[in-house]
């Protein structure tokens, strides 16, 4: 680890502000301009701000992307450093965002091409390099005057950008051509098959040592002249100051660059140009070129920008607070958030409007689970609303109520009205039947415990082992003799007794008594596992529902019923299937009960919550079959777009990730 200061005595005096990590690659030509003018940076920041000091911690992640991101590890939660200039390349930008994320350490990325999701997936990267969009449309410009192009690349972000761009200008990538490292040799195979094709115009997108490294071997193989155009990205053409003026000339020449521009003419640049070049060659005395490219200046300005973003301090906002102001006013007593509920859940467990007299009362758990939860005071007024939830959650988007709490179901289609919370009880539409016994022929119930497969079985060992005894002892026993069938009469009768006794007494030969003792600890075995299956199915109730899957209701056209007023009924009949004949709707658990019994319907389809919640109640007639199926849950919506709104969204979340399973809450007792 590299590190850079004042390197004077008034340091020790100073205001130590903290520190700030890199993360280069030592062994590249960016890496080296952009160490050397990192550390200028702080130097001059320190010289300028005397009372105050910042320390540059540099770490080299040598181009990997996983030591990068250790390095990044180590600069969070060693050095506890303030933020993370670099690295260079978005494979290392990724990983090192993710750990600055966890860390809430912000990353000043460098890299050339960062997507634009990147930010909004890890709020502590910032981009401090420019967008490569303007320089995807120069290189479609200049390839839409010399034809179609064929792309040797490995960077898949600028690869999408540049074919996008072509579309705009009604060319198609012919070829995409990665390009192997040095050290393999398959490139002059990857060259010759593009000097076969028909296509003369290419696009490189690489680093600079590769680059050389490909148009040396181009040249080598007559790639370099009259009728092939050459196009390079700034990832090489930024650096074409670092390269030997022999390698130029001798396969270099000719080709047509794209570079970031910035002004080389100004006082402050002719100043910093004259400082790097000297710091330059004292550290890196076997470069040939010491000018300063547009990396190492956008490495000076980002370096510059933490150093004084440390250096300010916290934000202190209007009127004092230091905390972010959260952007919008909270309800007042005199003008409540008005929340809509919905006067007819199915269950009142969730929600229950009490109407007594002009007083209107409400309780339940999902009253409970919303404004009496948050962390601070919320003037509300709850409005009774009667109607679907879908004309429900219309109101919200319409500006009469502010939210709507209970059990509301989200759908896509509402996302049109309204913002959702996160689900606050677990998803899931689950298909309850009534319950039969397996056991339907109980006269046969004692040929279950064994499967027919292990009748057989036992009882070929069970004739086996007697006909083994009966070979033996029919010399020695008169019983055993006699006609034929009075033997076969004897050897079946004996293999039945010996499943309950030895007979140890009446056998004459060692041998026959070995048999039997070893049949006996089998035969034990066997009766008591025999006994205990018994045992267990005349104890415990064996149930099956009466429908295994929603094919079987579908083939049988039978009817089934839903919850009034949820969106079950479209998703029964655009996802599931079911003709909307076969669907009819209910309101309470009462009739659901009663439809199954009477079997007006065969099957119930209920939300989880619900369907538990009917299960604890019915749950000796009826059962949950099939699998459930996934959908989003029920939650609260509040107004799309206002900042309270996404606050709320945020503090519902918070404290109502314990309640992800309600009925094993106590509300729900």
């Amino acid at each position: 680890m590299a590190t850079a200061d004042g390197g004077t005595d008034s340091i020790e005096k100073a205001d130590v502000k903290g520190s700030i990590g890199a993360i280069l690659d030592y062994s590249s030509r960016i890496g080296k301009e952009e160490k050397v003018a990192m550390e200028m940076a702080i130097e001059e920041f320190n010289s300028q701000y005397s009372n105050q000091h910042i320390d540059l911690l540099i770490n080299d992640c040598q181009g990997e992307p996983i030591q990068a991101a250790l390095a990044a590890r180590e600069l969070v939660y060693r050095h506890r450093v303030k933020a993370i200039l670099g690295p260079q390349s978005w494979e290392e930008a990724s990983l090192v965002a993710e750990v600055g994320s966890q860390a809430h350490t912000p990353i000043l990325s460098l890299a050339y091409a960062t997507p634009q999701w990147a930010t909004e997936r890890w709020p502590f990267l910032i981009q401090a390099s420019a967008d490569q969009s303007a320089q995807i449309k120069a290189i479609a410009a200049v390839i839409d005057i010399q034809g179609h192009p064929v792309l040797p690349s490995s960077a898949t972000g600028a690869i999408l950008q540049l074919s996008e761009a072509l579309k705009d200008v009604g060319i198609e990538i012919g070829h995409l051509l990665p390009l192997p490292p040095l050290s393999s040799s398959s490139l002059v195979e990857d060259l010759q098959s593009l000097k076969e094709g028909q296509c003369r115009v290419f696009v490189v997108h690489t680093s600079l040592q590769l680059g050389v490294h490909h148009f040396e071997t181009a040249k080598k193989m007559e790639m370099m002249k009259e009728g092939y155009v050459w196009i390079i990205t700034d990832t090489i053409s930024s650096l074409v100051h670092s390269i030997k003026a022999s390698t130029i000339s001798s396969s270099m020449d000719g080709i047509v660059g794209v570079k970031s521009y910035f002004n080389e003419t100004t006082p402050q640049f002719k100043i910093f140009r004259g400082r790097f070049r000297r710091k330059f060659i004292s550290e890196h005395p076997d470069e040939e070129k010491n000018e300063p490219g547009i990396y190492a200046a956008k490495a000076y300005d980002a370096t510059w920008a933490a150093a004084l973003a440390m250096k300010e301090g916290q934000v202190v906002w209007p009127g004092g607070p230091r905390n972010t102001p959260r952007g919008w006013t909270p309800p007042t007593d005199e003008k409540p958030l008005k929340i809509g509920v919905s006067t007819g859940p199915t269950f009142k467990q969730f929600v229950e409007v009490i109407q007594d007299g002009n007083n209107i009362a409400f309780k339940g758990f999902s009253i409970n689970a919303t404004v009496e939860r948050l962390p601070y005071a919320l003037p509300h007024k709850l409005c009774a609303f009667n109607g679907t939830y879908d004309e429900l959650v219309r109101q919200v988007y319409l500006k009469k109520f502010d939210a709507v709490v209970g059990d509301v179901a989200i759908v896509a289609k509402g996302f049109e009205h309204a913002e959702f919370t996160q689900p606050y009880a677990e998803p899931g539409l689950q298909m309850i039947t009534p319950v039969r016994s397996k056991s339907s022929n109980k006269a046969w119930l004692f040929m279950k415990p064994f499967t027919r497969a292990m009748w057989i079985l036992t009882t070929f060992i069970n004739v086996y082992n007697r006909f083994v005894v009966w070979l033996i002892e029919r010399n020695h026993c008169s019983e055993l003799k006699g006609s034929l069938l009075n033997q076969i009469g004897t050897l079946l009768w004996l293999a039945f007794s010996t499943l309950f006794s030895l007979h140890g007494e009446k056998l004459h030969s060692n041998l026959s008594r070995m048999a039997m003792v070893v049949w006996l600890f089998v035969a034990l075995v066997i009766t008591q596992s025999y006994t205990a299956n018994l045992t267990s199915m005349l104890t415990v109730q064996q149930l099956e529902p009466t429908v295994a899957d929603i094919e079987t209701l579908k083939s049988s056209n039978s009817m089934i019923g839903y919850c009034r007023g949820s969106f079950v009924s479209a998703y029964l009949k655009d996802v599931l299937g079911f003709n909307e004949k076969n669907i009819t709707n209910y309101s309470s658990p009462e009739e659901y009960a009663k439809a199954l019994k009477d079997e007006q319907i065969a099957a119930a389809f209920l939300e989880a919550p619900v369907a538990k919640l009917f299960l604890a109640k019915y749950c000796k007639s009826f059962i949950a079959a099939g699998p459930s199926y996934k959908v989003r849950g029920v939650g609260f919506c509040l107004i799309i777009g206002r900042p309270m709104g996404f606050h709320l969204l945020g503090d519902f979340l918070r404290k109502n990730l314990v309640l992800w399973s309600p009925p094993h809450s106590s509300h729900f007792s």
